[in-house]
């Protein structure tokens, strides 16, 4: 599904990846200020993160780190992750949107969440002052075969057990392709059948946010991050005269 929107060119996929660095680079701008601007990105930011964590993970604040995983040495590689950011009690967060599928996915997520985990301990602190780190995917193609769920979360258990030892290392593959292919013909009412929580809504904006209509939304599409982001898409296609009237 391909669309032309001023200087924009959106896909079923490219939509979500824009809104993350419109969101990020907006927040950025205004960071410093605290306006109300700002206040208006970091609640579409935390509606995100607590539709994919679970509750003991729920935030109420989070601030947005350097995205760069910065290398030790001269011959190690040099990642810049869509967003990093961290809670309000210190737990870290990735965010990664991935348009097309690359080889060994799987090992570039655990080296992205492997540096979130170690970038946080300095010289001379002790390992107790690690906080958990939440890797989450948000992928346009079928990354694990096999598995019809959309969602999937993974931990480290003990193999006979099941017992949950190490518990500071979650990752979270959210792909977009499969939610679409699990909703009938594709039109707006057939989505709003296939919603249950906050996680299929925002699937929905991110994969077809041009069947919403911020002022005609559903009842279960009625929410007011959703209707945030709506306006947020609604800014990045301004025209310039737009924006310094806006």
């Amino acid at each position: 599904i391909d669309k032309v929107m001023d200087n924009y060119y959106f896909t079923l996929d490219s939509n979500a990846k824009k809104f993350i660095e419109y969101l990020v680079h907006t927040w950025n701008q205004n960071r410093l200020q605290k306006t109300g601007e700002f206040n208006f990105y970091n609640k579409l930011l935390i509606s995100l993160i607590n539709s994919i964590v679970s509750k003991e993970d729920q935030v109420k604040s989070v601030t947005l780190l350097n995205p760069y995983n910065l290398k030790s040495f001269k011959k190690d590689k040099l990642s810049i992750l869509d967003i990093k950011a961290e809670g309000e009690d210190g737990k870290r967060f990735n965010i990664e949107i991935q348009i097309s599928d690359e080889a060994d996915y799987d090992k570039r997520a655990l080296y992205y969440w492997a540096k979130l985990f170690t970038e946080q301990l300095k010289t001379a602190e002790d390992y107790g002052s690690l906080s958990k780190a939440i890797g989450i995917h948000i992928l346009n193609f079928t990354s694990i075969l096999g598995v019809s769920a959309y969602h999937n979360v993974f931990h480290i258990r003990e193999e006979k057990t099941g017992l949950h030892y190490f518990k500071d290392l979650e990752l979270h593959t959210i792909e977009l392709k499969k939610f679409v292919e699990n909703v009938g013909k594709k039109e707006l009412k057939d989505f709003v059948s296939k919603i249950k929580n906050a996680l299929d809504m925002w699937s929905t904006f991110l994969s077809r946010h041009d069947l919403l209509k911020k002022d005609k939304l559903p009842s279960k599409l009625d929410n007011p991050a959703l209707k945030k982001a709506l306006n947020v898409l609604e800014i990045m296609n301004f025209t310039d005269d737009e924006r310094m009237a806006y």
